[in-house]
């Protein structure tokens, strides 16, 4: 398995929406992919998956499979998972994305930043209030379904928890159009409010979003 991580910046954050920090990962097809932001929220800045060079994610490979360097399809399968998480583990092979170049051995390419912002996590059935007292709500992403086992999991059967690929399409923009401009909104975690995207599986909704102040744009 390859993964390289490269740090591009630190800044440390003095007023939300600053940059904490930025980071570039490189992912193998079929390894996992991992984000994480030790303070803050992920945010992608671009994922690129294909081939751009012989080297990277060539070991035991043969010459024919590492030949064609001009493939490079922009994706945005990653920034819709992983927005808005301090952690963010994706199984490539399972990302569903077009083949750009057939018979080429590929791989991902992320570069994303970690952000300030808020983050709540939404047990089925359950509900949260997001606040930002004077200021107003924008939301970065939510995700309702489940993309990993232990979250929401205490005394349930392994069976309503092990389909880690569930993720509900139209969550970000039902909870964007409850919640953007409000200071204060309430979601609840309910299949009846988003598509139920993995019948018999315990979904969870997470949501991360920051305060916008009317006195201060958003950067």
């Amino acid at each position: 398995m390859l993964l390289l991580k490269f740090t591009l910046l630190t800044l440390l954050i003095e007023a939300p929406d600053l940059l904490v920090s930025g980071e570039n990962i490189i992912t193998c097809y079929g390894d996992i992919q991992h984000l994480t932001c030790a303070t803050g929220l992920i945010k992608v800045k671009s994922s690129v998956y294909g081939r751009t060079d012989r080297h990277t994610c060539s070991a035991s490979r043969p010459a024919s499979q590492v030949a064609n360097t001009n493939c490079a399809l922009r994706i945005s399968t990653i920034a819709d998972r992983c927005n808005g998480l301090k952690d963010c583990d994706l199984k490539t092979d399972l990302l569903g994305n077009p083949d750009p170049c057939f018979g080429t051995y590929k791989y991902y390419n992320t570069t994303y930043e970690c952000i300030y912002g808020w983050y709540s996590v939404i047990c089925e059935y359950g509900y949260s209030t997001l606040d930002c007292g004077d200021d107003s709500i924008q939301i970065i992403n939510a995700n309702y379904g489940r993309a990993e086992s232990r979250t929401c999991s205490n005394g349930l059967p392994s069976v309503l928890t092990q389909n880690t690929n569930c993720y509900a399409l139209n969550t970000f923009s039902t909870v964007s159009a409850l919640c953007n401009g409000q200071r204060k909104c309430t979601v609840s975690a309910d299949y009846t409010i988003f598509t139920d995207p993995c019948f018999g599986t315990l979904k969870y909704l997470t949501v991360s979003y920051k305060c916008i102040s009317a006195n201060r744009p958003d950067i």
